[in-house]
């Protein structure tokens, strides 16, 4: 299995994350904010993402944020000085651009500052696996396994 991370110089920001296990396509999950996972290892969400995209038959995963600030607990990526991260717009762009599926995965804490909206301005037409109460496309950890990813009316 081909595996890659994309980081910024300080490793503050992780923009871009791959796993390739096959030459069929690759599907594009768009998370809240990135853990500890890396060009190396996996953490459960990468697990869990992969195990959605090979069943769903695709040959690869790619992993972005809509907050490349690394931190294993949202809050405190919420009061980092800048959680978004300088390149992650143009990196969230250039991994959709190779997806043949984008989908959304980012929960409620993706309203913070706008930043839901302004990145669906900037990738393809978004699907989802679970909408939340509040109409967010909901994180794929602890979702059933035979979801399968719907076009987001929210997009």
């Amino acid at each position: 299995m081909q595996r890659w991370a994309v980081f910024s110089p300080c490793r503050s920001y992780r923009y871009a994350l791959g796993r390739r296990w096959s030459a069929a396509p690759v599907v594009l999950i768009v998370g809240l904010n990135p853990s500890s996972a890396d060009g190396h290892s996996d953490d459960p969400t990468v697990r869990r993402c992969m195990a959605f995209a090979r069943s769903w038959g695709y040959g690869g995963l790619r992993l972005g944020n809509l907050f490349a600030f690394r931190a294993t607990d949202p809050r405190s990526m919420l009061t980092a000085t800048d959680p978004v991260g300088p390149a992650n717009d143009r990196w969230l762009q250039q991994q959709a651009e190779g997806a043949a599926l984008v989908v959304a995965a980012w929960g409620v804490k993706g309203r913070f500052a706008s930043r839901d909206r302004a990145v669906c301005h900037l990738l393809p037409p978004l699907q989802y696996l679970k909408l939340s109460r509040q109409g967010c496309p909901m994180h794929p950890l602890y979702l059933p396994a035979q979801l399968r990813p719907l076009p987001w009316p929210g997009r």
